[in-house]
């Protein structure tokens, strides 16, 4: 009898969370940072690429951004791109560069970047859960296959619960203290 490859779902869980670490760690409370930046994607070259594959991000003052992009026919797309991030950021070009000023951090503006948290903390959850129910199938499979007891199917259909249960308290905590980050005055 072959065991349902837990192994591989814990894995890509896994990897659910560490996208919420690197989305949450591009949510920053009023400082200019690299991160900030990572989850935006440029409509360029008839395709979607990060941002950090068609230009230069620096941080050259603690406050501010500078965005040089290497091909000047993406400057407009870099720029559509930044402003409509949920970041609230209003990059200025110069010519080739954009300098983006990180603008102080209001009480409207945290909840704001509260509820973008929120909503990357919800999608990392949805993963998880695609994860739970590819799982699941394969449990139904395996049992429909007789390589599984209806016993076994329901102890594994526990443990994968269990686990789903564990990463979902994993993403709810990592959000909770992002949003008191966030909030904090």
């Amino acid at each position: 009898m072959a065991d349902p490859d837990l192994d591989d779902l814990e894995r890509r869980m896994n990897g659910a969370v560490e996208a919420l670490r690197k989305e949450l760690g591009g949510l920053r409370t009023g400082r200019a940072s690299l991160s900030l930046l990572e989850p935006i994607v440029v409509e360029a070259y008839e395709t979607e690429m990060p941002l950090n594959q068609v230009a230069t991000i620096n941080v050259p003052e603690p406050r501010m951004l500078s965005v040089q992009v290497w091909d000047k026919t993406q400057v407009k797309a870099v720029e559509k791109a930044i402003r409509s991030s949920d970041l609230g950021l209003n990059p200025i070009v110069d010519g080739q560069s954009l300098r983006i000023p990180i603008p102080e951090l209001n009480e409207e503006r945290r909840r704001e970047l509260a509820k973008v948290a929120a909503k990357y903390a919800e999608q990392a959850k949805v993963a998880v859960r695609n994860v739970r129910r590819d799982g699941m199938d394969q449990l139904k499979k395996m049992e429909r296959a007789s390589e599984l007891g209806e016993d076994e199917s329901r102890f594994w259909a526990d443990e994968i619960q269990e686990m789903t249960d564990g990463f979902v308290k994993k993403l709810t905590e990592m959000f909770e203290a992002k949003e008191q980050e966030i909030l904090q005055v």
